[in-house]
């Protein structure tokens, strides 16, 4: 579904793939200092960079679900860990959970 960068200092993150790769940054997300990027090739994985919401910094991926309470249940269930607990905000849900070894993955509903 899309990617995302979670940093300490998302503003310092931003400048520096901006510097590196030409990342631009068009539209503020609805969390303060959530941002999308505008990575310059088409119909590229949607990108985000946004401060922590919790935890370390992060880079991850977050793949859809039917829904997100449910999937991060299931997720309990199979022995993974939740990293975040779901959220719901206008127009989108996630979560992120890991895997028994720990590898980090969002979950998302969006509408």
């Amino acid at each position: 579904m899309h990617a995302e960068i979670r940093s300490t200092d998302p503003d310092a993150t931003r400048k520096f793939f901006g510097d590196l790769l030409g990342w631009t940054y068009p539209d503020q997300g609805a969390i303060p200092g959530y941002t999308f990027v505008d990575t310059g090739v088409p119909d590229a994985l949607y990108t985000a960079i946004s401060p922590l919401q919790g935890g370390s910094d992060l880079v991850t991926f977050f793949v859809a679900v039917d829904d997100v309470d449910s999937a991060v249940n299931r997720a309990r269930e199979l022995g993974g860990r939740v990293v975040q607990e779901p959220q719901h905000v206008p127009g989108v849900a996630f979560a992120l959970i890991a895997d028994p070894q720990g590898h980090v993955v969002g979950l998302t509903k969006q509408g």
